[in-house]
């Protein structure tokens, strides 16, 4: 440690600044503050260097050994987490685990959840990989990252055995593209493949269209798409191509509505009140009970609690995803003898879909944070760029004869502005494009226009109530069904 970085540590532990006064550096005694210190987060060390151009990566890791404090518990029971998926060269399923804590041996039976469903699945064998190479191994500790065989549902994320808490990833693709292959391949073969590079990768978020029987996957952008076309000629040996990406649009409303929704054909019955209220941009769905135990059981109110968060609802402009919503359960009313399985989730969607028939709609699409660095000359054409995409930029910053640009743009009018910008700038400006969230849609008309969805026809959702008068099922239209309600 060179003089500076001696007094700054001492400085900020009162029993090494005595030692120091008193008898000078000692490099053991100086070495264990800074291990403590950066434990407790009360220090932190910065590095620099060049990965790409192996410069100071060896000093890098060197220190990270050095000023870090490594203290896995392993007599307790295993505790690990998934953090990826990969197939070998002849399609065994490998999950990749960091062990937590404890000891992990062949055979032995791991535990964990998918879909709320507790699964027991064997260990049949471990690998300690060293780039492509690995050896197998009888057993793992705590702090040890290896590949098991034998996990047939585990994805990136799962804690396994005592560790219950799965993570939430927040990667978000703002673009959506069909998958195009060869009529005389088998399109179960290929969604098996897909399905395949989606248990590697979530963020594709591979999904088959049975109606159109299409294969969707979603996407961060076009150069993506070149990258698997590649992989899977390289990994299954067919060639594949893609449609023009669309953009996943979203959508939400404005104003404050409470949706009906009744469910009563002969030999079933549900009623529920839902009330949509509009929440701030990009902070999802919640929800809220205020109904009376009287009316409905804290059960009854858990299943529909439930159905309303096992699947992404239709909006009614588009169809798409409706976000940025608080629903709140106000009342409701089952049967003793008719209510049976099912007829809350009937109740509950039909109630979510007559209420945004009353609500005003909006539509949302993604937007860029963008972040652009040009010389000076350039900044007046990229401001201009900027504002014929529809985006909004903060006051630019100058350094020298450089300016930063922040701001936001939609990602429909900006995601293929990367060659022109190279072009404006020679290649020596930057433009960084991280995904910013959604907010109100530029052009909703022109989208609605274009998507042809029909709120009405969706095999889907319906905003109509069933009602039964004499033994006999009826249906009555949304803006009707107030005057049928039983709670009100």
């Amino acid at each position: 440690m060179n003089d500076e970085l001696i007094e700054f540590i001492a400085e900020r532990d009162e029993f090494l600044l005595e030692i120091y006064m008193e008898s000078g550096y000692q490099p053991h005694l100086w070495l264990e503050t800074m291990r403590k210190l950066v434990k407790k987060q009360q220090l932190f060390p910065c590095a620099i260097g060049s990965a790409l151009q192996d410069i100071g990566v060896d000093s890098f890791l060197e220190k990270l050994e050095l000023l870090t404090i490594t203290n896995y518990p392993n007599e307790e029971p295993f505790a690990g987490r998934v953090y990826k998926i990969r197939y070998d060269e002849k399609g065994t399923r490998m999950t990749f685990i960091k062990a937590l804590r404890g000891t992990l041996k062949v055979r032995d039976e791991l535990y964990y959840s998918v879909d709320e469903n507790l699964l027991h699945e064997k260990i049949t064998q471990i690998r300690l990989y060293n780039g492509n190479k690995f050896k197998t191994a009888d057993q793992v500790t705590a702090g040890d990252i290896f590949a098991v065989i034998g996990l047939s549902a585990a994805a990136a994320g799962d804690g396994l055995g005592t560790l219950e808490e799965k993570a939430e990833y927040e990667m978000v693709s703002a673009l959506k593209s069909k998958v195009l292959f060869e009529p005389s391949m088998n399109v179960k073969e290929v969604l098996r493949y897909f399905n395949m590079l989606n248990a590697e990768d979530p963020a594709l978020n591979v999904s088959w269209e049975e109606r159109t029987q299409e294969i969707h996957i979603h996407v961060m952008g076009v150069i993506q798409l070149e990258v698997l076309k590649h992989l899977i000629k390289e990994r299954f040996s067919f060639d594949v191509s893609f449609a023009d990406p669309e953009i996943l649009y979203k959508e939400t409303i404005d104003s404050t509505v409470i949706g009906y929704g009744h469910f009563e054909p002969l030999g079933h019955y549900a009623e529920v009140h839902l009330k949509l209220e509009p929440c701030g941009r990009n902070t999802g769905i919640s929800f809220e009970s205020v109904c009376h135990t009287d009316d409905l059981p804290v059960g009854t109110q858990n299943v529909i609690h439930n159905h309303l968060f096992e699947r992404e609802h239709h909006g009614l402009l588009t169809g798409s995803p409706i976000t940025d919503l608080k629903i709140t359960l106000v009342t409701g009313r089952a049967h003793v003898k008719h209510t049976s399985g099912g007829d809350f989730r009937e109740a509950t969607f039909r109630a979510l879909r007559q209420g945004l028939e009353k609500a005003n709609n909006i539509l949302l699409e993604p937007f860029y944070d963008f972040k652009i660095r040009v010389n000076l000359e350039h900044m007046g054409k990229v401001l201009t760029d900027i504002q014929n995409a529809q985006g909004s930029f903060n006051a630019p910053l100058t350094e020298g004869n450089k300016t930063i640009i922040t701001g936001k743009v939609p990602v429909a009018t900006f995601m293929n502005y990367g060659p022109e910008f190279a072009s404006i700038t020679q290649g020596k400006g930057s433009l960084n494009l991280v995904f910013g969230g959604y907010y109100p849609c530029h052009n909703q008309n022109e989208v609605m226009a274009r998507m042809k969805y029909n709120k009405d026809a969706d095999p889907e959702y319906t905003s109509s109530s069933i009602f039964c008068s004499k033994g006999q099922g009826y249906s009555v239209p949304w803006d009707e069904v107030e005057d049928e309600m039983h709670c009100l």
